[in-house]
C-alpha cells in the first residue's frame, strides 16, 4: 500500500502460447520465465496483493513454487487467442471482491515476458500515479536509434518522405531533435474504475521511463538469449 492506496497486480499468463509452446515456464538462465515476475513482485514495497490468473495447471504449479498466488483458475471463455487483458483483470477483480471480499484503487498489470523489469520499476510506477492522480502509468522505452530522416513511405513505386523536410531534403530540426517512444508491456498500472469501464488508459496516461536492458519482451525464441545477455552483463 502507498499512501493508503491499494494496489492489486495481476501477472497474466495464459497457456496456450502458439509462437512458443509453454512460453511462461520455459528456462531462462536457470528458472521458468513466470518465476522473475512473480519473484520482483513479491519484493515490491506497494503492491498490496498480487496473483496469478492462468488457465493451466502446470503454470498455477509453478507459480506457487516460486511463490505466487493463484486464488482460482481462469475460465476457459477468456483463455483464447481472441480474449482480452481487460477482460482477464475484470474477472480477477470481480473474482477477489466476491470471493474475498476485496477491492481496490489500481490495477497493475505484470506479464510474464518482462523478466528484467525491477520491484524499484513497480514501485516507482505506483508513487508516480497516486502522486500526480493520473489514470494510467506505462512503462516505456525511448527508441535510441530511431531516425525521423529515416522515415519514408512508398508511393506508386517511389520513395518518398514520410514528414515534411527541409528544403536540403533533411527534416526540421524540431522533428530531429523530438525524442520517441514505444511501450515495453513491462507495466501497465490503471485506476480500478476505468478498468471496470473497459478502459485501460483512461483520459491522463503518465509515462515511466525504462532502460534498453530492462525493457526486453519476450515473443520469440531468440528473445530468450538476449534476455539472458542482460542477465549476465547487467551488473
Amino acid at each position: 500500500m502507498y499512501k493508503e492506496k491499494k494496489t492489486l497486480a495481476i501477472i497474466t499468463a495464459r497457456g496456450g502460447s502458439k509462437g512458443i509452446p509453454g512460453k511462461n515456464i520455459k528456462s531462462l538462465a536457470g528458472k521458468p520465465l513466470i518465476a522473475y515476475t512473480v519473484e520482483v513482485a513479491n519484493k515490491s514495497k506497494y503492491l498490496t496483493r498480487t496473483i496469478v490468473s492462468t488457465d493451466y495447471d502446470d503454470i498455477r504449479d509453478v507459480s506457487k513454487k516460486y511463490g505466487a498466488d493463484v486464488p482460482f483458475m481462469r475460465p476457459k471463455e477468456i483463455a483464447d487467442d481472441k480474449s482480452t487483458s481487460i477482460e482477464v483483470v475484470q474477472h480477477a477483480l470481480n473474482w477477489l471482491k466476491d470471493n474475498d471480499n476485496e477491492e481496490y484503487d489500481y490495477l497493475m498489470i505484470l506479464q510474464p515476458t518482462s523478466p528484467l523489469r525491477s520491484a524499484e520499476d513497480i514501485d516507482e510506477c505506483i508513487k508516480k500515479i497516486v502522486d500526480t492522480d493520473a489514470d494510467s502509468v506505462m512503462s516505456m522505452v525511448e527508441l535510441t536509434d530511431f531516425s525521423l530522416k529515416k522515415l519514408k513511405k512508398i508511393e506508386n513505386d517511389l520513395i518518398q518522405p514520410l514528414l515534411q523536410e527541409s528544403e536540403d531534403g533533411a527534416p526540421t530540426q524540431r522533428q530531429e531533435l523530438s525524442k520517441v517512444y514505444k511501450r515495453n508491456c513491462a507495466i501497465y498500472l490503471t485506476k480500478v474504475e476505468y478498468i471496470m469501464e473497459g478502459d485501460l488508459f483512461g483520459k491522463i496516461s503518465r509515462p515511466y521511463i525504462m532502460p534498453d536492458e530492462r525493457s526486453i519482451d519476450i515473443n520469440e525464441s531468440i528473445d530468450f538469449e538476449t534476455a539472458k545477455f542482460w542477465m549476465d552483463n547487467i551488473n
